[in-house]
């Protein structure tokens, strides 16, 4: 079966998706979105989704053409047309139409689309023996002049540290604020153990404050691992004892060196697998349902 991809209320072929060029959402970035899981049948965490879907429109002064339930109803539906139960969703809002200068104001309707598909970021083997990570010289965009947390159509900061990437060959990479503390990896929040503790980057750092990142914290609690959010350093990363990554996509991955330089005793940690499994009895139990 075809997919069907949802634009402003009307399902349409995938090959037949289209936007116009004049969507500001396309032309400047300006626009926000989630990206959003479900398994088997139901939706990881949609409403912690939409809650930062609204609060970034609302600092854009982006107004969603539907409320709440509407656009809920919508993401439930288009997984069902399309026969999906374990999914990638994207959900966006752009400015919309406009013309060609910047003023959102000539933009009088956002759009909304609503993609449904499969993903699959890092091979399988990655989760049994862990990857490998390098420091890349693009830093994170500071706090102060562009707020991490509008997860904004503009990706540019981090399209730049994942060109790093790719030029070394590395599954992924990590960015570091403008004074040299860890931030986060370009589509991953970072965590590391050190002497039994799990620490985290702040929203201070300039992260962006991941739903996968919350509920590991979530976990680490009902796990009995104590955990801090705090600043910390390469220094600091190269000589923990455990160290993954967390994201929509990535889920929960095991980190088992960062710039050549071994994490612990090179392969993933206890306390990263039992917080890898924690996770994946989680995504089965809890969610939205599609029917």
């Amino acid at each position: 079966m075809a997919l069907k991809y949802w634009i402003d209320g009307t399902l349409y072929p995938k090959d037949e998706a289209k936007i116009s060029v004049l969507d500001h959402g396309f032309l400047y970035g300006d626009g926000v979105f989630e990206g959003i899981r479900a398994y088997g049948g139901r939706v990881f965490r949609l409403d912690q989704h939409l809650d930062r879907l609204w609060a970034g429109a609302r600092t854009l002064m982006l107004e969603i053409p539907l409320g709440r339930d509407e656009l809920r109803q919508a993401v439930l539906a288009t997984l069902r047309a399309n026969g999906l139960r374990d999914a990638y969703i994207r959900l966006v809002v752009s400015r919309g139409v406009g013309d060609l200068g910047l003023d959102p104001r000539k933009c009088p309707r956002p759009s909304v689309i609503i993609i449904t598909d499969t993903i699959s970021l890092y091979p399988g083997e990655l989760y049994e023996r862990g990857m490998e990570v390098v420091t890349v010289s693009t830093r994170k965009n500071i706090h102060q002049a562009l707020n991490p947390n509008i997860k904004s159509l503009n990706y540019l900061n981090q399209i730049l540290g994942r060109l790093e990437v790719n030029r070394m060959g590395a599954p992924e990479g990590i960015m570091l604020t403008h004074d040299g503390y860890v931030a986060e990896a370009t589509a991953d929040n970072v965590f590391s153990v050190v002497k039994g503790t799990l620490i985290t980057p702040p929203p201070i750092a300039g992260i962006l404050v991941g739903i996968t990142r919350n509920a590991v914290l979530e976990l680490a609690a009902r796990e009995g691992v104590p955990a801090e959010e705090h600043l910390f350093t390469l220094h600091t990363l190269y000589n923990a004892d455990e160290c993954f990554l967390t994201g929509t996509g990535a889920e929960v991955v095991p980190v088992v060196r960062v710039d050549g330089r071994p994490i612990g005793g090179g392969v993933p940690g206890q306390i990263t697998l039992r917080l890898m499994k924690a996770f994946r009895e989680l995504v089965q139990q809890e969610g939205a349902p599609i029917d």
